[in-house]
């Protein structure tokens, strides 16, 4: 993905999901954590006359049988070795690799009544193991346990593991708030120096897709289009890469409040008070931390209560909220 834009362009943040709760401050930016990378489009004009082959697409995702089924186990388990089973005895010298091996994360609730949809047809077209949703395996267990059990066996001498290790992309499927939330668990790579960081393509699902816009892939998926889905992945799977600065940010209350932060923040152990902010009255006894990463925008104030509320709002009434429009 792209620096920050300059004045006058369009910004992108994880979305209505991932701003930060209005009653959640003060806040600080501790430092850039991270160039993260993505999959830029080159839009759909260009692929408007193209047929693509389908068993050929096929081909260039799919990960050999073994590899799969390893790491679905280990995702499910737990348990970085749970898929050791699966490995050949006489290695995997003779398996064909693919030349852009693809996991792909789905929001089903996203995009719909056609987020099941897109689900089947995704798995139709790779495989089942290699569409996640994400109501049943979150991005953190994907990288702490699935592609963790990649790693061990390409370290541990296997050709084709290591191969797609080393090329390996995702799609997310889902609104910004989906997109940043699996962009920040990839960020764990970076930080435990695991390289490379797979970079991140989208199918835009969501009510704004701001990131999604910005780096060519829509504002909006066209599920009309009856092809879009194999063009989606064959432009997922040829684009180029760019980068995108994402930012550590910290968010600090009295302690003993109850929040309910969205996904991109977590709860900090340990954090240092920032003594350089003006509090009116005595500090607190104690200070709840909640860190996390977002991309070129953060929002506190009403506009961030605003969009908090419609993601409380949508996950209780998920019924009201089935589509871009309705969302509006």
């Amino acid at each position: 993905m792209d620096s920050p834009p300059s004045e006058g362009e369009s910004s992108t943040s994880q979305g209505e999901s991932s701003t930060s709760q209005g009653e959640l401050s003060p806040s600080r930016t501790v430092s850039r954590s991270s160039m993260m990378e993505s999959i830029r489009s080159y839009g759909l004009s260009r692929l408007a006359g193209i047929k693509i082959d389908t068993d050929e697409l096929r081909r260039r995702l799919l990960m050999p049988q073994y590899l799969r089924l390893a790491m679905l186990d280990s995702i499910t388990k737990k348990d970085v070795d749970g898929g050791d089973q699966h490995f050949p005895s006489s290695g995997s010298a003779d398996v064909p690799c693919p030349e852009s091996p693809m996991i792909v994360f789905i929001n089903p609730r996203s995009g719909g009544r056609n987020g099941p949809l897109l689900k089947e047809r995704l798995q139709q077209l790779i495989s089942e193991e290699q569409v996640l949703d994400l109501e049943d395996v979150k991005p953190h267990e994907f990288v702490r346990y699935g592609l963790a059990c990649i790693e061990k066996w390409a370290n541990d001498g296997d050709f084709c593991a290591k191969e797609i290790r080393q090329n390996i992309r995702i799609v997310v499927a889902g609104g910004d708030g989906t997109v940043g939330w699996v962009l920040g668990c990839l960020g764990e790579l970076d930080q435990n120096g695991r390289d490379p960081v797979p970079p991140v393509a989208i199918i835009p699902l969501g009510t704004g897709n701001d990131l999604s816009r910005s780096f060519g892939w829509g504002g909006s998926y066209p599920f009309t289009w009856k092809s879009g889905i194999k063009k989606t992945l064959h432009r997922a799977s040829v684009g180029p890469v760019s980068n995108l600065d994402s930012w550590h940010v910290v968010v600090q209350m009295p302690g003993g409040e109850v929040a309910d932060p969205p996904h991109s923040l977590k709860a900090a152990e340990e954090c240092s008070l920032d003594k350089t902010f003006e509090i009116e009255g005595d500090l607190p006894d104690k200070v709840n931390f909640y860190e996390g990463v977002f991309y070129n925008y953060f929002s506190i104030g009403m506009d961030a209560k605003v969009a908090y509320g419609f993601h409380h709002f949508r996950n209780e009434k998920p019924h009201l909220a089935q589509g871009p429009l309705a969302n509006k």
